[in-house]
């Protein structure tokens, strides 16, 4: 080992890290389970061991140096694989057990929750998954859940977001009979001379605008009807009743139009966005129970770890 940092620096190593990724002693004390003095000293006696300030401090902030940003860039990932080697070691010797709060789209729920729940069961019998379905966007870990599925377009940048399918499109549709007695529009423009089936998403008042993709850029279109909805399926069922436009991710309208019973609508400017992911926050340690549940359904989906 290089003479520098031997086998005993490692606490002071990690107290180093641990401060530079929340730029706070007392945040990072709180983390690593020690009074902010005592992390103080460990931090100061390793800058007096390397030899620099690795840390600008004042009473109100703390920032890296230069010095101590290129070395925090160089350890820190070395520090957490340390750790992580250390944490799946000992998590071998756990039965993974307790709880694990999920909280998903129903879409997600039919795709990918569904066919892995009778698997993971048989696996791994003593942990509980407390699941509830919800298509509202909203924090789910101030909100108590440890794990969320959900679009990708609404998962918070500072989430680790694994994709569990493909790209997902937007397609307006309606009957035939509809179209025999209003038309066929032929923008997405003239949607506001249709009879359209509006959706709200859940916690908010207003219906979503529907949005179409043309030259490089989205725009929405907000359309107007007899039916506002919380509920997809109920928008769809409406739709195959001819009351009007609705307007379905295709892979759920995709037999009907094959069957006939729908046709598509304005598909030139229709254009793929992320589809769903799974979602949970950076840790240190995880739980044995959540990595259970995180790599079942990463194996129900074909997914794979994002580096």
């Amino acid at each position: 080992m290089d003479p520098v940092i031997s086998s005993s620096d490692f606490g002071q190593l990690r107290a180093f890290v641990t401060v530079g990724e929340v730029l706070s002693f007392s945040r990072a004390a709180e983390s690593l389970g020690v009074s902010p003095s005592a992390l103080s000293q460990l931090v100061r006696g390793f800058e007096e061991r390397v030899g620099v300030r690795l840390f600008n401090r004042t009473t109100r902030s703390v920032s890296l140096t230069d010095a101590g940003e290129r070395l925090f860039q160089r350890v820190r990932p070395a520090v957490a694989e340390l750790g992580a080697a250390v944490g799946q070691v000992r998590d071998q010797g756990e039965r993974p057990a307790g709880t694990v709060r999920v909280v998903s789209f129903h879409s997600a729920a039919e795709l990918y929750l569904r066919p892995m729940l009778a698997g993971f069961h048989a696996a791994y019998p003593d942990v509980v998954l407390d699941i509830t379905l919800d298509d509202a966007v909203s924090d789910f870990v101030g909100g108590g859940f440890d794990v969320a599925l959900r679009l990708g377009e609404v998962i918070e940048k500072d989430m680790i977001a694994v994709r569990l399918g493909p790209d997902l499109r937007q397609v307006a549709v309606a009957s035939p009979a509809y179209l025999a007695r209003r038309g066929t529009p032929a923008a997405p423009r003239d949607l506001v001379d249709h009879d359209c089936i509006r959706w709200r998403w859940p916690g908010t008042t207003a219906p979503y605008h529907w949005e179409f993709w043309q030259d490089g850029d989205w725009f929405e279109v907000a359309v107007d009807g007899p039916l506002i909805v919380s509920d997809k399926r109920l928008a769809l069922d409406a739709a195959l009743d001819g009351i009007g436009v609705a307007f379905a991710v295709d892979h759920r309208v995709e037999r009907h139009i094959a069957e006939g019973r729908l046709v598509p609508l304005l598909e030139a400017w229709s254009a793929p966005f992320p589809g769903l992911f799974l979602a949970y926050p950076r840790q240190r340690q995880m739980a044995p129970a959540l990595r259970a549940f995180i790599d079942h359904v990463r194996a129900v989906a074909g997914a794979h770890e994002p580096a």
